[in-house]
């Protein structure tokens, strides 16, 4: 039943300035990317690429990042439906979840394309409407505060435990951590926003949603997309290695997110709402 996160391939490596004229031959490691149908019953609700592994969580916290979803007895079931590559094995792509009968669908529904691609979570939304997502929790109260080095150190503490990384050293990887600096669960993808939806369904079925006095570390930018998944699951801190966008920080701004950015171990920026950091 478990899926390969990874796969061996033969390559031909090239070298400037070596001996042997700079190339050889030899074995590498790449991140495995596949589809994944998601369905609402026996509805299909959207296909998204994604590194198998941790596809329950992937379903759950996608769930939530579409407002269907906020809490775990909404969500009945998960099941693999069957389904077989050309070699009649299983592909374990298609997962099937059953929800509790007076969960309201979106009126997006329906219309949801089909595809989401590995490096866009809201590519596949039907309308620049069904863009915003209405949360139920609000972090504007919530005044956990986390200490200027345990925030600095958390980009480490994520690489740390970044094993498919390792690897293949194409993946991205979101990690939840306490204000501590505790890390409490991480999850890898070749879509970033795949890995926040498999830490965040990770939560909803552990009963922890809202994610209040959390931080959300990703090892990539901080997009608008990212910021709403954390908005969703009621998460007050999103600090990330790279950049955010005009759109994340206008988002993190409104929606009461401490918003950093640019984290990388001996410094970074704050965007929004600083204090919650103890300098």
């Amino acid at each position: 039943m478990k899926k390969r996160v990874s796969q061996r391939r033969q390559i031909t490596r090239f070298r400037l300035g070596a001996t042997d004229n700079g190339i050889s031959r030899r074995e590498d490691f790449l991140a495995g990317e596949e589809p994944l149908e998601i369905r609402l019953g026996a509805q299909s609700f959207s296909v998204t690429m994604r590194t198998p592994g941790d596809d329950f969580d992937l379903v759950a916290g996608f769930l939530v990042s579409e407002g269907i979803v906020w809490e775990p007895g909404q969500l009945v079931s998960l099941r693999y439906c069957a389904g077989v590559d050309d070699a009649g094995q299983q592909t374990f792509n298609v997962v099937e979840s059953q929800l509790r009968p007076d969960v309201v669908l979106p009126d997006t529904t329906m219309e949801r394309h089909v595809y989401t691609s590995s490096s866009c979570g809201i590519c596949g939304t039907a309308s620049i409407d069904a863009v915003r997502k209405s949360s139920r929790f609000d972090v504007h109260d919530d005044d956990a505060q986390v200490t200027l080095p345990a925030l600095a150190g958390l980009p480490d503490r994520l690489r740390e435990s970044q094993k498919l990384f390792d690897s293949t050293g194409g993946v991205h990887a979101a990690g939840l951590f306490t204000r501590d600096g505790e890390l409490l669960c991480l999850r890898e993808d070749v879509g970033r926003h795949n890995a926040v939806d498999k830490v965040v369904g990770w939560a909803l079925r552990e009963g922890m949603l809202p994610l209040r006095g959390t931080i959300l570390q990703v090892s990539g930018r901080a997009s608008f997309e990212l910021v709403q998944k954390a908005q969703l699951a009621g998460i007050p801190v999103l600090s990330a290695v790279s950049a955010p966008s005009s759109l994340a920080a206008d988002l993190a701004e409104e929606t009461g997110i401490t918003l950093v950015g640019f984290s990388r171990g001996t410094s970074l920026n704050c965007y929004t709402h600083p204090q919650r950091i103890a300098a």
